[in-house]
């Protein structure tokens, strides 16, 4: 009885899912701090793979935005009016990722940590907002 050639074998076993299907990519990080991220994502059930490299993307496009985009957001965040901006609702909210990569900073190993850091606090540095608008009351007034 003839056999099947070790190709073909090879050919009709299930396919095992490859570990660079999965893996997340941030500028500026090292492949050691790269793989405890992928590590905390394995091993974490609020996180799957990706999660992590998706918040730093969304927080990167957040915060390139311009200015008068930022105070909208900012106004809106301030009234607590949840469905005024749709985008959010189906894009992720952008500070909701941030959230998350403080969770995520204080998860991490003390190398991996330093280096996400420094990638967010060169983020975070675009992120200004104009100064609030100051509070006039008639109350307070001395006239």
């Amino acid at each position: 009885m003839p056999r099947k050639r070790p190709g073909r074998i090879r050919a009709d076993l299930p396919r095992r899912r490859r570990s660079q299907d999965t893996t997340t990519v941030i500028k500026g990080l090292s492949s050691r701090a790269l793989a405890e991220i992928g590590r905390l994502e394995r091993t974490r059930n609020y996180l799957e793979p990706g999660d992590i490299g998706k918040a730093v993307c969304l927080w990167t496009d957040y915060v390139h935005r311009p200015k008068r985009d930022l105070w909208h957001d900012f106004d809106q965040l301030w009234h607590d009016d949840k469905w005024s901006d749709l985008h959010w609702y189906c894009c992720g909210n952008p500070l909701k990722a941030r959230e998350l990569l403080d969770i995520t900073l204080k998860a991490l190993p003390h190398r991996g940590a330093r280096e996400l850091r420094k990638a967010i606090s060169t983020l975070d540095a675009f992120w200004t907002l104009p100064p609030l608008p100051s509070v006039t009351d008639e109350r307070y007034r001395t006239s």
